[in-house]
């Protein structure tokens, strides 16, 4: 059997950038111990130069190098990479995200198998002006009609691709997370933290995020705690980060964005609880891990989020809601227990790596090209 994926729509591998990243390094890996050829498109962000090909762990790497940055570098980059792999004989692609799909069109020219994981409702993020909103509704309704098959991440999600096609073009798998069992301590006293002494929050200061209901309704009062706020504020330009750290009492803690993977599981870990406010979107990776490292959970109530962790965590609507959820949860030990052992139970039930990734073989499985199965050889043996 020729087993052979490319994926698409990254930034590149080893993950140093974020949850798709992550998921495509922990793929690529897994895929590759079972006996797949894998290759990864990768941009080198910045320069100018020629396409370059490497091998990383068994992985085959094209990096293709933008001389733009941001947003436009990205787009650039997508268009070359389409281009590109549609002068190789690969006819397996799985692209994660859709923010770039109508470049994916082509493929359906030249018998190119298309797997696109569709990512939120991206186009209906606060964020966006109204003509990035545009961009990415057209581009998800481009997904949707050129793409061999979707994945969701989220029932969700699902749902409301089903909207736009036949639901049997559509496979949920949800994102992965490693699980936290232990992590060193030593990483909190650099923030002046203690175990069991604070409460975290790891999101985008964007307000979608509910940030500033966070920050509101933990600073309505003194509460011998710290609030730490992973993220990038810069108040000088950003009003809304502005808002934020004006309402924030002294007992919240905003460190900046921190990248290094072992001081956020120690933050995770060693909290009292993770607080998540994030308002749409699918399964989200920093909830997840959250999950993976027995955080007990408060979370915005939403459809997303309810389905992510479930019964065993606690939610609310608004600043006065959070206000009485942090009040109860900063006194009550007993409820905090329930609410990391149900994180875990959470997590072993949807979220390990293992299930996820065996899911993803199976659907890629299901889609090679006939020409790369072997008369009579079992594709799920």
């Amino acid at each position: 059997m020729d087993k052979r994926v490319a994926i698409m729509g990254i930034r590149g591998v080893p993950a140093q950038h974020g949850g798709f990243e992550t998921f495509a390094e922990h793929l690529a890996l897994y895929l590759v111990e079972r006996d797949w050829e894998v290759t990864v498109y990768c941009q080198d962000e910045g320069v100018e130069g020629p396409v370059r090909t490497d091998d990383w762990c068994g992985v085959r790497r094209i990096t293709i190098p933008v001389r733009r940055e941001g947003a436009a570098g990205t787009v650039i980059f997508d268009w070359r990479s389409v281009q590109h792999v549609m002068g190789t004989d690969q006819r397996l692609l799985l692209t994660l995200g859709y923010n770039t799909a109508l470049f994916c069109t082509p493929y359906r020219f030249r018998g190119i198998r298309n797997l696109i994981n569709m990512d939120g409702i991206e186009w209906k993020r606060d964020k966006w002006k109204w003509y990035e909103r545009a961009w990415l509704w057209l581009n998800e309704r481009a997904g949707c009609l050129v793409g061999t098959h979707l994945v969701a991440d989220h029932p969700s999600i699902a749902d409301h691709l089903a909207t736009r096609v036949s639901r049997r073009k559509i496979t949920m798998i949800p994102y992965g997370a490693n699980e936290v069992v232990s992590a060193d301590v030593a990483h909190l006293a650099p923030l002046g933290l203690e175990p069991g002494r604070f409460i975290t929050v790891i999101a985008r200061a964007e307000p979608e995020n509910s940030i500033l209901d966070i920050v509101r309704a933990f600073s309505h009062k003194r509460r011998g705690i710290k609030l730490v706020l992973l993220g990038k504020y810069q108040p000088d330009s950003n009003p809304f980060h502005r808002e934020v750290m004006a309402a924030a009492g002294d007992e919240v803690l905003f460190p900046g964005a921190i990248y290094d993977k072992a001081i956020v599981e120690a933050l995770r870990f060693y909290g009292r609880f993770y607080v998540h406010g994030h308002r749409v979107g699918g399964t989200n990776p920093s909830l997840v891990e959250a999950l993976g490292a027995g955080s007990a959970v408060l979370a915005h109530d939403n459809r997303f989020n309810r389905w992510v962790a479930g019964e065993g965590a606690r939610y609310f609507t608004d600043m006065v809601s959070c206000v009485d959820a942090l009040d109860r949860l900063l006194v009550d030990d007993g409820e905090i227990e329930h609410m990391r052992t149900a994180s875990r139970a959470r997590f072993h039930q949807m979220f390990t790596w293992d299930t996820v990734l065996a899911q993803y073989e199976q659907l890629l499985l299901k889609h090679l090209p006939e020409s790369a199965v072997k008369p009579g050889e079992n594709l799920y043996s």
